[in-house]
């Protein structure tokens, strides 16, 4: 085998994710996975279910509260939580 075929994992794992149009959901499943450790611990607790469509992010939360006091801050969260996925993942956030 040249040199010219070899990739390495990375990036024969890249062109798979291309390649199968995967790479949008996989980059979902890193911003819900990190959605805990952008918040906190506290956030973490209170937060019933995080998942997204469509480019926005849905949070439901068991704290008016804490609900009331993200909403205040979308921007932020959204700002955060794209820059630990590493890419433009979410335009919105809704909090229920």
């Amino acid at each position: 085998m040249s040199k010219h075929n070899e990739l390495s994992l990375k990036e024969a794992l890249a062109e798979m994710l291309d390649a199968y149009k995967l790479r949008g959901r996989m980059d979902e499943l890193k911003l819900m996975t990190s959605w805990g450790k952008v918040m906190g611990p506290m956030v973490q607790k209170r937060t019933l279910d995080v998942s997204i469509r469509n480019k926005t992010l849905y949070v439901r939360l068991e704290s008016a509260a804490l609900r009331e006091e993200l909403s205040f801050s979308k921007e932020k969260v959204i700002e955060r939580l794209n820059e630990e996925a590493g890419t433009h993942v979410i335009d919105q956030v809704v909090f229920s």
